[in-house]
């Protein structure tokens, strides 16, 4: 399976409580902060629902 890089790029406050816990299971807390993930249906279904607050880069 493919790596993916993903960066949080806003914050998330006045955001839904379910973005916010979807952003801490990402493992995200910060503005900046990346983390690396498998890419997996459940991870991509989280990273599709938060797609306006993170950027997601393939790692080779």
């Amino acid at each position: 399976m493919a790596k993916l890089r993903v960066t949080q790029i806003k914050s998330s406050i006045k955001r839904p409580k379910d973005q916010k816990l979807t952003l801490e299971a990402l493992g995200l807390t910060k503005i900046g902060r990346t983390v690396e993930h498998e890419a997996t249906p459940s991870i991509l279904g989280m990273i599709n629902k938060v797609k306006h607050l993170i950027s997601v880069e393939e790692v080779k």
